[in-house]
Parts: C-alpha cells; sequence; structure tokens
C-alpha cells in the first residue's frame, strides 16, 4: 500500500533533502522517525530535491507498506514529536500503488524572496536587494523563459540528469510591499540549483550588469558559465507540487 505524506520545513539545518552519507537531510530525518515508529525499515521518496539551506513551504513525499497503516493522523502526530521544530507534517494519505511523488507531478511552484531594505524581522529567509534594482527590466526578461526550453544554461554541472528540457508556464517578480518582492516560477520540472541561476541571472538585468537580449543570449549559449551566480538558497522555498 503507497502513502502520500504532505511537508514543509526549514532548509538551513539540512545539507538538503536527499539522503547523503554522513550528512543530515530532511529525508534521512524522516526515514530514521518513521522506521523508529512503525519499526521497520522505510524508505521514502520526494517529489524533488532541494539543495542545502533550501526551504519547502509544501513537499511531497511517498512510502509503502505492506498492511493498511491504520490512524495516518496519529502517526503524522508522532512523526511531529519526533522530527524536531524545523520540520511539520501536515497530513498522510492513502493513494494508488502505481502513484509516485516524483514523476506524477504536473507541476512545482518556487518562490525567492528579496527585500530591498534592510530588516530584522524577514531575514534569513530572504535575500537583501539593491535599492535601485529595476524590478520591471527583470520582468521583461523573465518572459523570455516562458519562450524557453533548454535550461542547460541555469544547470548545475556535472548532474546526472538526461535532459535539460523543462516547460516554464510562470515567472514573474511580485511585489509584496514597499520594500518586499518575491519571484514566482513554476514549471512542470526544476533542473539541480535551475531556479537560484535564473534568480541570479535575472539580478544582473535588474542591476543593469545584463541587457535583455543579453540574457538571450546566456540562454541560447547553453552554457552555465555565461549565466549569473547562484542566489543564496536560504531565500527559496518549494511552494507548491500539483498532481
Amino acid at each position: 500500500m503507497r502513502y502520500f505524506m504532505q511537508l514543509s520545513y526549514r532548509g538551513a539545518p539540512f545539507h538538503g533533502w536527499q539522503c547523503q552519507p554522513g550528512e543530515v537531510t530532511v529525508q534521512s530525518v524522516l526515514e530514521d522517525a518513521l522506521s523508529m515508529i512503525l519499526r521497520r525499515e522505510m524508505k521514502i521518496t520526494g517529489a524533488g530535491r532541494t539543495d542545502a539551506g533550501v526551504n519547502a513551504r509544501m513537499m511531497v513525499a511517498h512510502f509503502d507498506l505492506d498492511t493498511p497503516l491504520g490512524d495516518a493522523g496519529e502517526l503524522v502526530r508522532r512523526l511531529n514529536a519526533v522530527v524536531g521544530k524545523d520540520i511539520a507534517v501536515q497530513k498522510i494519505y492513502e493513494v494508488e500503488p502505481d502513484r509516485h511523488a516524483r514523476f506524477d507531478a504536473v507541476s512545482r511552484t518556487y518562490h525567492y524572496y528579496a527585500v530591498t531594505e534592510k530588516t530584522p524581522f524577514f531575514y534569513p529567509l530572504s535575500w537583501k536587494a539593491p535599492a535601485m534594482l529595476d524590478f520591471d527590466a527583470m520582468n521583461r526578461a523573465a518572459e523570455i523563459l516562458l519562450e524557453t526550453s533548454d535550461f542547460t544554461s541555469f544547470s548545475k554541472l556535472h548532474t546526472d540528469v538526461k535532459t535539460n528540457i523543462c516547460r516554464v508556464t510562470y515567472a514573474r517578480w511580485e511585489r509584496l510591499g514597499e520594500h518586499e518582492w518575491v519571484f514566482v516560477i513554476t514549471a512542470d520540472r526544476f533542473l539541480r540549483n535551475m531556479v537560484r541561476a535564473v534568480v541570479g541571472t535575472l539580478v544582473d538585468v535588474g542591476r543593469g550588469k545584463m541587457t535583455i537580449g543579453q540574457f538571450r543570449e546566456v540562454i541560447d549559449r547553453r552554457d552555465r558559465c555565461a549565466a549569473g551566480t547562484s542566489m543564496p538558497g536560504e531565500a527559496l522555498f518549494l511552494w507548491e507540487v500539483r498532481y
């Protein structure tokens, strides 16, 4: 029997989502907690892999059991009691046996938060942006992402992915307040480091270091070295996964 788990987490204490030898990751904490509570070795599969420091408002993972779970709400309560303050499990529910948290997701949305005035209330979950950043120019450049299919220029080098093709359906900086902004991007899939590299390159446009035409050229070159610096992960959130 297969179950989906919906959860959120603060990324700072973890070395990303995926299990890594000798590192504390979100996946390893959850697997250890499930194994302890259910008294059997448990493995989970997530909807994606967030990098070190990256947060998730909504992550979905699945796990399998040979027998019915029973009271899913009780498992949620027990998990939340042992996983620590930086992970929160919202719900667990049964799905079809062939349902897959990663491969059945039709879209994922990320948010990247920026503030143009120093404030202690949003740190460290936002990036302190220059006050004169041109958000209109960045949004004009972001429109090009909707016309793009090959995101090699924004992909981490030397990964094991078979294709760098993604379909972005939304990409825009939205104003939240006088000094608060969020970059919202939705796609069918994302490459490793892709959002942080996209934001870093858009920031180059906003700073006047790159024209919108040059932003398009960066994409066409399919060369990670041509794009901007990756932004800090602490301001990035996996916001939503849709099925």
